[in-house]
């Protein structure tokens, strides 16, 4: 996979397929829908409630390390990467959220490892927190090189935490 360096980090950042940029007004119907749906949700805690998503969408506009992830061929946004300092230690974390049916299409693969890729330039490791039972992150997750570190309870369920270093 090649990925476009960048001068700044807010810079979009471009893949073979895919672009991920700060999030626009444009996108909050797709991102909105990340939120609320229960199967993207499932082992994430939840649908978010509606009085959370409209903070959410007024905060999440521009914000730095929210990006979102849009097909190049027709600029669809398929999902969310954020990249951002993490209370693990202080370390920089990566989470992400596709929408189902981009889901089996290597979207979100190319897309974490890109951000991954690029906090590296700048950071000494980048973390990743899934929920044990979350098998297809898990995959995505050391896919991209990441390595389990350890297990934990937390929000109620069992969490892995992964971890690569640059």
């Amino acid at each position: 996979m090649t990925v476009t360096p960048s001068r700044h980090p807010a810079a979009a950042l471009r893949t073979e397929r895919l672009e991920l940029r700060p999030v626009r007004s444009a996108d909050l119907p797709a991102v909105t829908r990340l939120w609320t749906d229960p199967e993207v949700r499932r082992h994430l805690g939840g649908p978010v409630i509606a009085s959370v998503v409209r903070i959410r969408q007024r905060r999440i506009v521009g914000a730095p390390g929210f990006h979102a992830v849009v097909r190049a061929e027709d600029r669809a946004v398929l999902g969310l990467v954020t990249v951002e300092p993490a209370g693990h230690g202080g370390e920089t974390e990566v989470s992400y959220q596709f929408l189902p049916e981009h889901w089996g299409s290597g979207y979100a693969r190319e897309a974490v490892a890109a951000a991954v890729a690029r906090a590296l330039e700048t950071v000494p490791s980048v973390v990743a927190v899934t929920q044990e039972a979350n098998a297809r992150s898990r995959r995505l997750l050391e896919a991209v090189g990441l390595e389990h570190e350890e297990s934990f309870e937390e929000w109620g369920a069992r969490q892995v935490l992964y971890r690569r270093r640059a």
